[in-house]
């Protein structure tokens, strides 16, 4: 088990390096479409035909999917797909549009502190006084890069709060999904699920056009940050299966160090100013990827 356990901590290191990267694309990408659930809507489609693809090539390296057994599998994975593939990030994006760049950057990242609470009450993850230093200087972290918070949420800050409690349920859902059905399928069910509620929505609303009249450089966009999301579903419900849930959420915050470290080389921010909070983060991370890797905790199996 501490080999899986492990594991599943150097998928999620790889999943926050991913996460880092598609931050930073994304805040380019979104800008060349304008309509920033077009925008998701279309590089999640890529990123689900992007993992068919990977499943249907992989079957002879050993890439399993599992057959959802049962109703009550098939309602779990259509709830992955509609409360963490599509409803979140309708609901962030508008949230975006009206909140404060500040306050949407820390709610976004307040998910490990949500996640941890869902996992300790209803996973039955076992949580040392460390972890929730680890989670405290992570949160810090996050609150000091952010530029501070404030204790007065509008509408925008709510539904960026709204989205993020709904990704930490999808969490605990796909978690339980996880000891019987294999990563691929509950990522596919995200993408695929996901796509299906999102195209719906943009038909809706009436935007529906903008994904088939898209410009050269918008499909460039969109081609390069689904398939990068494609990798970071992939590897992310890998790691879930593996280790404990607030573990790897915890690991994923460290995707702020990757986004920093791009905008400093690539935009030439300094660093200086965020180096305090961005040793938080660091330390943190460091403090839950130790705990994860040196302790036993109750897991469920993985199928992986």
């Amino acid at each position: 088990m501490n080999s899986t356990r492990r594991a599943g901590l150097i998928l999620a290191l790889a999943t926050a390096v991913i996460s880092g990267l598609a931050i930073f694309l994304n805040s380019y990408g979104v800008k060349a479409f304008g309509n920033a659930t077009v925008y998701t809507t279309a590089k999640n489609v890529i990123a689900a035909v992007v993992l068919l693809a990977a499943v249907s090539v992989g079957r002879r390296a050993g890439v399993t999917v599992s057959r959802p057994q049962g109703s009550r599998q098939w309602l779990g994975l259509v709830a992955v797909g509609i409360i963490g593939g599509s409803v979140p990030f309708v609901l962030f994006f508008e949230g975006l549009a009206r909140a404060t760049s500040t306050q949407a950057a820390f709610l976004n990242k307040t998910l490990v502190l949500w996640v941890a609470l869902l996992a300790v009450v209803i996973l039955k993850e076992r949580l040392q006084v460390w972890h929730w230093i680890a989670i405290g200087l992570l949160l810090v972290g996050q609150a000091g890069l952010s530029g501070g918070i404030s204790t007065s949420l509008a509408s925008g800050e709510l539904l960026i709060l709204a989205a993020t409690l709904l990704w930490a349920i999808e969490v605990v859902v796909a978690k339980r999904l996880l000891g019987s059905l294999s990563s691929w399928t509950v990522g596919i069910a995200r993408m695929g699920f996901g796509s299906v509620a999102l195209i719906g929505w943009v038909l809706v609303t009436g935007t529906g056009s903008a994904l088939v009249s898209m410009t050269a450089a918008q499909w460039g966009w969109v081609l390069l940050t689904g398939v990068i999301l494609a990798g970071y579903v992939a590897t992310w419900f890998a790691a879930l299966a593996r280790a404990q849930a607030v573990d790897v959420t915890a690991v994923l915050v460290l995707a702020a160090l990757i986004t920093a470290g791009l905008a400093a080389a690539v935009n030439r921010t300094p660093l200086a100013p965020q180096l305090g909070w961005l040793l938080a983060l660091a330390a943190g991370g460091t403090l839950i990827t130790w705990l994860a890797w040196r302790g036993t905790p109750r897991e469920l199996p993985a199928s992986v």
